[in-house]
């Protein structure tokens, strides 16, 4: 399954991605994952690359984020499963707002003609108090959203999502899910939008 999960700060893809790399792994599935698109980076960085990051020119970020975006399309096609937590689309709307500010940018559309046609988006969304709820229990140690632009970053998802060019996309609203419950949610819906290689896998497990 090629997988790309977007959603505003705290609505659940990172819960999600981690449910799908554990749910495949106990059937001898490996998901490939990346889920390091915000600045910094939410995989692999110590401390100081991660201030690293945070410091550096916004002309800097702008090319950094564009130049692992165009690798990731290409990464897509590398693997048969691979899971992509906010990817370009995120970068469209977290990077005019908090990256580089005022900077002209290639429209993320432009990527998705060379994504897999087998490609899933996924929209993970939340009540704008949820999100905020979970802000203040669960604190990320880079937060990137603010709790004012919250329903803005929100319309924003909700924006893209319609206007994303892949086919094969739904939403889920993880306002009143568990984590066990937003894993088996997104089984559930993503059963239409299946290859017939996953199909299959997905057959023979009942």
């Amino acid at each position: 399954m090629r997988l790309i999960a977007i959603g505003c700060e705290y609505s659940g893809v990172s819960t999600l991605l981690d449910g799908l790399m554990a749910w495949g792994d106990a059937r001898g599935i490996h998901h490939h994952l990346d889920d390091h698109f915000t600045i910094p980076d939410k995989q692999f960085l110590s401390p100081e690359d991660a201030r690293a990051m945070i410091d550096l020119t916004p002309t800097l970020k702008e090319r950094f984020q564009r130049f692992q975006i165009v690798y990731h399309v290409r990464i897509l096609h590398k693997y048969d499963h691979i899971l992509l937590g906010g990817f370009h689309i995120e970068e469209e709307i977290y990077g005019p707002l908090y990256y580089y500010p005022g900077k002209s940018t290639i429209s993320v559309r432009t990527y998705e003609p060379e994504m897999p046609d087998d490609t899933i988006l996924v929209h993970l969304k939340a009540a704008p108090k949820v999100i905020a709820a979970r802000m203040d229990s669960a604190p990320h140690d880079y937060p990137v959203v603010r709790k004012k632009d919250i329903a803005t970053v929100l319309q924003q998802f909700q924006a893209q999502y319609h206007a994303c060019w892949l086919q094969n996309k739904f939403e889920i609203d993880t306002s009143n899910l568990t984590p066990d419950g937003l894993l088996q949610e997104f089984l559930d819906r993503s059963v239409p939008f299946l290859n017939a290689r996953d199909a299959l896998t997905r057959m023979m497990e009942k």
